[in-house]
């Protein structure tokens, strides 16, 4: 990577107050500021507060494009040009300092899904940046901006068709070749790292993320289906009692994502990925059965749709 990805990481080690503010981690970690809020909240403010529904309406993958944006600390995607380039395209949660995308040395683009320029259509943000990328010199960063009233949205300029095969990091070193690796970039990647909590995408079912924060563990599952029926459907599965994935779990709550909900899993310590799958599996099988379902919600149902309903979380 050249020179300016070099001099911007170690900015970030060193403790400097680089562009784009320190932003080594998602929106939703920790600042690495230290003043204790979460970054978006803090120099990952943005100006705006709404954002484009279904930003990734469209896309095989919308689900894990959601996840990776705002729940995943650290994956990759290689990603397909529409116009028969070929050119290489790499999406990820988050780049140094938060760039839009980077050039790499070799012409590889890499597209950061986590950005701090939300001007209220993440996806014209995003094609905004790859159109930026495609027209900058190897070797180089695509600065932030504000002006993308003529920029194409990321569905003009990608294969929406196609399947994402997420890669998720236990850290951030995809953000360089190994022969880049400086002390001082070390440095800045370790600090980055620190932040990244172990998380792993479950196989048996799409866009489920088992993740485990301090002291807790959590499966979060975006989900394709509209609010209203998927709502429908855990009541009917919770009155029932039917949406735990085992022993000791328990439905806790959802995100609402980029026009798609998140349900969200308390397990208990030391669960792990692995012994997720089999259960999110059958879950996913008695969700489809229950979406199925016309009859009018019981009173147990609509009951524990008011629950469910106040134990909802918009993530903008």
């Amino acid at each position: 990577m050249a020179k300016q990805v070099k001099q911007a990481t170690a900015d970030v080690a060193a403790g400097k107050n680089v562009a784009a503010s320190v932003p080594v981690v998602g929106l939703r970690e920790p600042c690495p500021c230290g003043s204790g809020r979460r970054y978006k909240a803090c120099h990952g403010k943005s100006s705006s507060t709404t954002s484009t529904l279904r930003a990734f309406e469209g896309f095989a993958s919308e689900c894990d494009l959601i996840a990776m944006r705002e729940l995943v600390p650290a994956a990759t995607a290689p990603m397909t040009l529409s116009d028969g380039s070929g050119r290489a395209v790499t999406i990820a949660t988050v780049l140094p300092t938060a760039w839009p995308a980077l050039v790499r040395s070799d012409g590889t683009i890499m597209l950061g899904l986590q950005v701090n320029t939300d001007n209220g259509d993440v996806s014209r943000d995003l094609g905004s940046a790859l159109a930026r990328a495609l027209v900058t010199e190897p070797g180089n960063p695509v600065p932030p901006t504000r002006e993308i009233a003529d920029a194409p949205r990321l569905q003009e300029l990608v294969d929406v068709s196609q399947q994402l095969s997420v890669s998720v990091s236990e850290g951030f070193d995809f953000w360089i070749d190994g022969e880049e690796m400086t002390k001082e970039v070390k440095a800045s990647l370790d600090r980055a790292n620190s932040y990244a909590h172990p998380t792993t995408r479950l196989t048996s079912v799409s866009a489920a993320y088992w993740t485990q924060i301090g002291p807790k563990e959590h499966l979060r599952w975006v989900l394709p289906q509209q609010e209203e029926p998927l709502l429908n459907a855990l009541s009917r599965l919770h009155a029932r009692e039917e949406t735990s994935l085992g022993a000791d779990t328990r439905l806790v709550g959802m995100f609402r994502a980029q026009g798609l909900m998140a349900p969200v899993w308390d397990l208990p310590l030391g669960h792990g990925a692995e012994a997720c799958e089999v259960p999110a599996a059958q879950f996913g099988e008695r969700l489809a059965a229950a979406l199925q379902e016309t009859a009018p919600l019981t009173d147990g149902e609509r009951r524990a749709r008011a629950g469910l309903t106040t134990r909802q979380v918009t993530l903008r």
